[in-house]
Formats: structure tokens, C-alpha cells, sequence
């Protein structure tokens, strides 16, 4: 694997690449970083140039201090000049949580730049905005996004070497957490412990328009409403649902055909929030049938 570093869109983002072919590219989500998609450089490197990013604000990438710097479109644009500096477009995409929120921004954006999207328990922002309006099981699940918005959170998340970071890799896995090993841990502290790598992801939460209410208001709406038509995706997509995900809600996969043109849905029932890390192979078998020339 390579390490090499771009400069996109007034910053600087350190990349892993793998392989020599088309391009798959692999965006993750919060609190992790490249080394997510470790299994992912290594499998796809037979037929692809298989690369895997530090978003913005995390790891060995720059990190902005406005909070206004980490809104999607921002977001976005780092990806797309990411792509054209490496000379892939179209490209494969494949990202998850955060990651995914973003990448079905750019979707939408820039359907000429993607081949092929493949989404894992990311919600798409119409769905997202929907729950947030009607499903109070959404609206408690997302009640961590409170904390991660608050201004103690570094304080709170860098205690005890980054217990509660950690807890999260745990949490929403519904209590399996078995795949961390104690090397992927020390990786994990390392990422997390950048200066202002913490505040970088956390500012992810800050800057985005779409949160739950409070717990004490969950009977009101949030008054966001998104457009279908505004938000429809183009490309042929592949969603990946680990339904043991104790943050996403099934509830976000229902009307996902009102906004995806050309859609794949793999539900993973054993699988959490982390299924990519719990069932690799199951993923990346998933991932290859669907990117496979046809």
C-alpha cells in the first residue's frame, strides 16, 4: 500500500492506494479513518486501483477549524477534485455513515463522475429528514448526535485514552465488538489523538442541517422537509443494510426506491452499524457482483 497525499479544493488529504485498474473508491465514516477500509485496498487491489481517503478535519488529513468548512458541499467538492487528481472518474464508490452521507450528495451532484455506488447503513438525506419529522424510534436512536454537536464533546470523548470513542465501535454493533483487535484499537487512538482530529469529525455533526430534536421535544418535528426531486439519485446503487444497527433504523430503507432510480438493497440481518468489519467477506462479495462489468 502507498500513502500519498493530494492537494484538493484548499487543502491537503492524505490517501491509501492499493492495485492498478479502475477506480474504487472507499470514503469513510465517523470515528474512523483509511484504515477502515483496510480489508477492502487489500481485496480490490487484483482488478482496481483501490483507494481509501482521510476525510477532512480527520487523521493525517488538514483540518479546518470554521465549522462552515466541514458543510457538505465542501465535502463534496474534496471528493470530486480527489477523483480527478487521480484520474478514475467514473469511479466506483463505496462508503459508509458519514461517509455515505456524503457520497449521496455527490451522487447527486456529479452522477458522471460514478459508475457505480455502493452505499453501507448510510440514510439517505430525504429519508433521514422524514424520520426526523415521523419516527420517534429514529429520533431516540439518534439521540447521540446531541452529544457529538455539543461543545464538551472532545472533553467527554478523549477521556480515559478515548473510552467512550471506543465504546462507540461497541455500542452500535449490538454488543459484538469482536472484530477490534488490540493492534486496530492502538491504530484507532493513534487517528484519534491528531491535533484536532477530534473536533474535525465532531465538526461533521455541527455543521449538518439534519439532527434530532431533543428527547424532552421528540413530539415536535424538526421542520426540515426535503424534496424527492431535489435529491434523486441516478446511478446504479447498491445499499448494504447491517439491521442490528442500533443508530440507523430500518425505517430509514422505507421509500428509498422514491429516490434511487436504479436500486440494489442486501439486508445483512446478523449485521450492525459495523458490518463491514463483522462480515468482510460477505460484503466484499456483495460489492463485487454488483461493480462487475457487465
Amino acid at each position: 500500500m502507498e500513502h500519498r497525499y493530494a492537494a484538493v479544493n484548499g487543502i491537503r488529504l492524505h490517501y491509501v492506494s492499493n492495485g492498478s485498474g479502475p477506480l474504487i473508491l472507499f470514503v469513510h465514516g465517523f470515528p474512523e479513518f483509511w484504515y477502515a477500509w483496510n480489508n477492502q485496498l487489500n481485496t480490490f487491489a487484483d482488478h482496481y486501483h483501490a483507494v481509501a481517503l482521510d476525510m477532512r478535519g480527520y487523521n493525517l488529513s488538514d483540518k479546518p477549524a470554521d465549522v462552515k468548512a466541514y458543510r457538505t458541499r465542501h465535502l463534496v467538492e474534496d471528493l470530486r477534485q480527489l477523483i480527478d487528481h487521480l484520474g478514475g472518474r467514473p469511479c466506483v464508490m463505496v462508503a459508509h455513515d458519514w461517509g455515505g452521507a456524503v457520497a449521496w450528495d455527490f451522487a447527486i451532484r456529479h452522477p458522471d463522475y460514478l459508475s457505480r455506488l455502493v452505499i453501507i447503513n448510510a440514510p439517505h438525506p430525504v429519508l433521514f429528514a422524514r424520520a426526523f419529522n415521523n419516527s420517534a424510534e429514529q429520533i431516540a436512536a439518534s439521540q447521540y448526535m446531541l452529544l457529538l454537536r455539543d461543545p464538551k464533546a472532545e472533553r467527554v470523548l478523549s477521556e480515559d485514552n478515548y473510552r467512550r470513542l471506543e465504546d462507540m465501535l461497541h455500542s452500535f454493533a449490538d454488543g459484538k465488538g469482536g472484530w477490534l483487535s488490540e493492534a486496530d484499537r492502538q491504530r484507532y487512538r493513534e487517528a484519534w489523538a491528531q491535533p484536532g482530529a477530534l473536533a474535525g469529525g465532531l465538526n461533521y455533526y455541527r455543521a449538518s442541517r439534519l439532527h434530532p430534536p431533543a428527547a424532552d421535544q421528540a413530539a415536535r418535528a424538526t421542520g426540515i422537509e426535503l424534496a424527492a426531486a431535489d435529491f434523486t439519485v441516478t446511478v446504479p446503487t447498491l445499499v448494504i443494510s447491517g439491521e442490528r444497527d442500533r443508530a440507523l433504523r430500518p425505517v430509514l430503507l422505507e421509500g428509498l426506491d422514491e429516490v434511487v432510480r436504479d436500486l440494489v438493497v442486501e439486508r445483512i440481518p446478523e449485521g450492525s452499524h459495523w458490518v463491514v468489519h463483522e462480515y468482510p467477506d460477505r460484503v466484499n462479495r456483495l460489492i463485487r457482483e454488483f461493480i462487475a462489468p457487465r
